[in-house]
């Protein structure tokens, strides 16, 4: 086998990895588990890396191949899975992309809620019977 279906093949399980920690992270952003999530958010970075040079590898590889190797139906095919498996990678992505999008709209909209509640508690009257917010204490004198 040519070096550069083993380097094609060593990025595919690369890519296979990050897919399943892709997956993973999913998970751990629904569940709301913060440690648990910043670990695997260096083992995922470790991994990118990891992809980031075998990329490397993988052109280095490719720019010296002969033609005849560059047209081998076995290395478009492998070229071919790669490619499909950074696809997904990317669809995963954008999915947790949206899930943490999600999950920060519900904190600010709790946050709101509370601000609201804490508001209505303060809440006193003036003179005239209209409401107004902030502490009765101001401007109050005995």
């Amino acid at each position: 086998m040519s070096e550069l279906k083993k380097a094609i093949l060593n990025q595919q399980k690369l890519l296979l990895d990050l897919q399943h920690i892709l997956e993973t992270e999913l998970h751990l952003i629904s569940s709301r588990d913060a440690e648990s999530l910043i670990n695997m958010l260096k083992t995922k970075e470790a991994l990118l890396d990891s992809v980031q040079q075998q990329d490397t590898v993988i052109a280095n590889l490719y720019t010296k191949a002969s033609q005849e190797q560059k047209d081998d139906e076995e290395v478009v095919a492998l070229f071919n899975q790669a490619k499909e498996i950074v696809s997904q990678c990317q669809f995963r992505t954008q999915i947790n992309q949206t899930a943490v999008e999600q999950g920060q709209l519900r904190l600010e909209h709790l946050r709101n809620l509370l601000l609201e509640s804490r508001a209505k508690e303060s809440m006193t009257y003036d003179k005239t019977g209209r409401t107004q917010g902030g502490s009765s204490s101001g401007g109050i004198s005995a």
